[in-house]
């Protein structure tokens, strides 16, 4: 589905996404060099923070470059394949995106509401067992579209009304029975959405509870001003999710629905790596120490 039926709006929007995919991966790119170079950073925060980073350049790659081509090329058409490959691909790195949300939520709630015993327990272990978890709950939920995909191939020359090949669009195409669409959707959106966000919301109730004995309103500060950037980005991308949702829900317009999701798959990850690196002291040391060996 092209954005733009105007010609003359194909090289703004070529140089546009071209230039926010860029500051994206760049950004991120940046995040992950510092926290693996710099030996203040190795701390599991930003051990997941790194992977974060990590998920957002795969994710926001798996639908931009492309879209990048086809407004190059004037052309929309991706093959069967390609198509459940980028689909496959969206799910798993949003997916991941989700579940190392859910996991840095519980850092910050060790590190809050168990200071002393922190570093005993988000030990090397432990923080590798939940990145593996992690990545086989996303593999598991693109699985789980990918398997139901392939018994229909009748959508092999159907038209997508988005920029990519969205889940929720793929299975209005294959699944005809509204019943088995819901349950599926239901399903999925209860295991992908709602576990994750329910762990988010636990840890950040046990979090402020903490913070509310804190006798000092220093201390206070201090104490939540750790957990404000992840909190920050949990809210951008719950925020954007839903507001896709409710958009996609309430519009007829197809095009209404592809320009939410353009809010949410391309210009979502793009604020992190400066919301990371603007709220967070230790990120702004470590870029100093850099620019100062550097200069």
């Amino acid at each position: 589905m092209d954005l733009s039926e105007d010609p003359n709006l194909q090289p703004t929007l070529f140089g546009l996404f071209l230039s926010v995919y860029l500051v994206t991966v760049l950004g991120n790119l940046l995040i992950i060099l510092i926290v693996s170079t710099d030996s203040h950073l190795h701390s599991p925060m930003y051990f997941f923070l790194s992977n974060l980073s990590f998920s957002d350049i795969c994710f926001i790659s798996t639908t931009v470059p492309k879209m990048i081509v086809d407004i190059q090329s004037q052309s929309t058409v991706i093959s069967y394949v390609g198509c459940l490959t980028q689909m496959s691909l969206f799910l798993i790195f949003i997916c991941l995106d989700d579940a190392l949300l859910t996991v840095m939520a519980y850092d910050r709630f060790v590190a809050i509401c168990h200071p002393l015993r922190y570093h005993s327990i988000m030990n090397h272990h432990l923080c590798g067992f939940f990145i593996f978890v992690s990545f086989l709950f996303s593999l598991f939920i693109s699985l789980l579209h990918s398997l139901i995909a392939l018994h229909f191939t009748y959508f092999k020359h159907a038209e997508i009304a988005n920029f990519f090949c969205d889940p929720s669009q793929l299975l209005n195409l294959i699944c005809s029975d509204i019943i088995t669409k819901n349950v599926v959707m239901y399903f999925v959106g209860a295991i992908s959405g709602f576990l994750p966000l329910s762990g988010i919301l636990f840890s950040y109730y046990k979090i402020v509870s903490s913070i509310l004995r804190i006798p000092s309103s220093e201390g206070k500060y201090k104490a939540f001003s750790t957990c404000g950037s992840h909190l920050s980005v949990v809210c951008l991308f719950y925020g954007t999710a839903i507001g896709v949702y409710f958009v996609s829900a309430g519009s007829n317009s197809p095009r209404n629905s592809a320009v939410a999701s353009l809010m949410y798959t391309v210009f979502t990850p793009m604020p992190n790596p400066f919301i990371y690196s603007l709220r967070n002291n230790d990120i702004k040391s470590a870029l100093r120490r850099v620019h100062s060996l550097t200069t």
